[in-house]
């Protein structure tokens, strides 16, 4: 894989973390609080049963993505479908005003399909583009490359934010709208490098819609058959299950847990503008951190220090304390995250890469699924948020707990001993061919 391609690569993680940090994470929780869910008892509750509807339908439909990718070799027309439709879900939001909150969480939900669907077949070119021993430092980057585009671009809001009559806009509402339309824009412009670089091959023949629906559930039951055969990912999933659980509520719940405890709109996104610059050198060296100690036990520091910031946040009072579990965040947030991509990428067949990240996808969502969801009941049952986020605590717990029990070295061995026997049985088996039309065995190291 030429390094060029691998460059473009990580500006789709730039391209697409807009919707990460605006969208997910700063900007809409708080328009959701205090514009279109005003009226809204506990907000915050509406919100987090929002994100579940997201996360389940992801869940549902991640596997079967995946195991369609492998079938057609169309894992870039599918990145572009889903890239598309997250863009358009963003501009769209700037037509949603006050009291519009069913509005606000139909287009959130279809932008995270558009978000994380595409991240299904955006990740399943890990293993193309990088051998084993690259793929926690090109992951880490690729983080990396995502805390620089979206911490611009919201930098760039906060601006527009604060001084929109600069920008020819009548008040904050207007300009909130229109920080919306940028990470549309921000999302397409920046894909379209890795659009024109890597291409499906053209040798494929295309079937109707309905062929790759059958087929991909098919390969569902497959692909749930062969799980048994790689124990040591099995467990990696569930353990992955839980403590991704707690890092996504407390992405996505972060800044509408502090709108509710009375802390300034500028100071929020201001703090989490703070976890995206502290990230992008502490994702890289997270990266050197994990190769030095082991990938394992670097997840366990992360997690370990995640625990901390969620009791912090039971106590936290004011914006100054906002501000410091912000950049402890960004300490580990890239960095747990990319190393947890690479753990899994290397107990993964590669034949089925795009089918397994499928799987992947579908346990991180449907973990995601049940944080948010937890968050929102406990706030409405007790009327406390502060409650609310201390029950993320259960999750990292139970993560740690199931880590434990993993073996990547095994996981290695099991994935290569088992991947040729897999293909012998396989009457799909799956090719890609990364930037042409040549074969699959073209070189693709970097």
């Amino acid at each position: 894989m030429q390094a060029k391609q691998l460059r473009y690569w990580m500006l789709y993680d730039w391209a697409n973390s807009a919707f990460a940090t605006t969208m997910l994470a700063a900007v809409l929780p708080i328009y959701y609080q205090t514009v279109a869910g005003k009226g809204l008892e506990q907000a915050s509750s509406y919100w987090g049963f929002t994100q579940t509807i997201a996360m389940l339908l992801v869940a549902l439909s991640a596997p079967v993505l995946g195991a369609m990718a492998d079938l057609s070799q169309r894992r870039m027309a599918f990145l572009r479908v889903f890239a598309y439709m997250g863009a358009l879900s963003c501009v769209a939001m700037s037509f949603a005003g006050e009291g519009d909150w069913v509005l606000v969480s139909l287009l959130f939900i279809v932008g995270t399909l558009g978000f994380s669907g595409g991240n299904t077949f955006y990740d399943s070119l890990l293993p193309q583009l990088a051998p084993p021993e690259h793929r926690d430092e090109v992951s880490a980057k690729g983080y990396m490359y995502g805390y620089i585009g979206g911490g611009v671009l919201l930098a760039l809001n906060i601006v527009m934010l604060e001084k929109f009559a600069w920008f020819g806009l009548p008040d904050k509402i207007a300009a909130t709208q229109t920080v919306f339309i940028t990470v549309g824009l921000w999302w397409f412009v920046f894909s379209l490098p890795l659009f024109r670089s890597l291409k499906d091959p053209v040798s494929v023949r295309s079937k109707p819609v309905g062929f790759y629906v059958k087929e991909g559930f098919g390969r569902v039951g497959t692909t749930i058959k062969r799980l048994p055969k790689y124990p040591e990912l099995f467990k990696y999933l569930l353990a992955f299950w839980f403590f991704n659980d707690g890092i996504s509520t407390i992405i996505s719940m972060s800044a509408i847990y502090g709108a509710e405890l009375g802390i300034g709109t500028t100071h929020l996104i201001v703090a989490l503008l703070i976890t995206q610059f502290v990230g992008i050198p502490f994702t890289f060296l997270f990266a050197k951190y994990a190769s030095a100690i082991g990938s394992k036990r670097a997840l366990y520091g992360s997690l370990l220090a995640y625990m901390v910031i969620v009791g912090m946040g039971y106590f936290m009072q004011n914006a100054l304390h906002f501000y410091l579990l912000a950049f402890m965040v960004g300490i580990v947030q890239g960095g747990s995250q990319a190393v947890a991509r690479s753990i899994y990428s290397q107990m993964v067949p590669q034949a089925y890469a795009a089918q397994f990240f499928g799987f992947f996808s579908l346990s991180g969502k449907v973990s995601a699924s049940i944080g948010p969801a937890v968050f929102g009941t406990v706030g409405l049952l007790t009327g406390s948020t502060r409650t609310a986020i201390l029950s993320i605590l259960a999750f990292f717990i139970i993560g740690i707990i199931l880590l434990r029990f993993v073996n990547i070295e095994k996981g290695r061995q099991e994935a290569e001993s088992n991947e040729n026997l897999d293909q012998d049985h396989s009457t799909h088996p799956p090719a890609w061919s990364g930037a042409s039309s040549k074969p699959k065995d073209e070189d693709t190291s970097l």
